[in-house]
C-alpha cells in the first residue's frame, strides 16, 4: 500500500472520505475560510498553513495532518517540493474549535 493510500485507510477508518488534490512549488491560496470543517493530510512535500484569526502558521510535512474548524481564515502557501495532499469535509461544529496540527503517526 502506498502512503496515500495508507493515510486514505486511516482516514476511512475514523469514518472520512478523502479526495486528493496537489499544487505545485512555491504556489498561493489566498486568505479564505470554509462553512464546514475539513481534515487535511500531506501525503508527500510540504503545505504551510497562514492561520489569520489565531496569528500562527501550520507547515504540513508528508505524513502530518490538520484539523481546521469551519470558519477559520486561513491562507496557504506550497514548499519547493510541491505538494500532494488528501482532504475530508465534515459538518461545522464536528471538530474542535481550533486548528488541531498532528504530526506523522497520528
Amino acid at each position: 500500500m502506498s502512503g496515500s493510500e495508507d493515510f486514505a485507510a486511516r482516514l476511512a477508518a475514523q469514518g472520512l472520505s478523502a479526495s486528493s488534490w496537489g499544487n505545485g512549488p512555491g504556489d498561493t491560496y489566498a486568505a479564505h475560510s470554509h462553512g464546514y470543517d475539513k481534515v487535511i493530510v500531506a501525503t508527500s512535500g510540504s503545505i504551510t498553513f497562514h492561520l489569520i484569526d489565531i496569528g500562527r502558521e501550520v507547515t504540513l510535512d508528508a505524513g502530518d495532518r490538520l484539523d481546521l474548524p469551519a470558519g477559520t481564515t486561513h491562507a496557504a502557501t506550497v514548499g519547493s517540493a510541491g505538494v500532494q495532499c488528501l482532504e475530508a469535509h465534515l459538518p461545522a461544529g464536528s471538530l474542535l474549535a481550533d486548528p488541531r496540527h498532528l504530526r506523522a503517526g497520528w
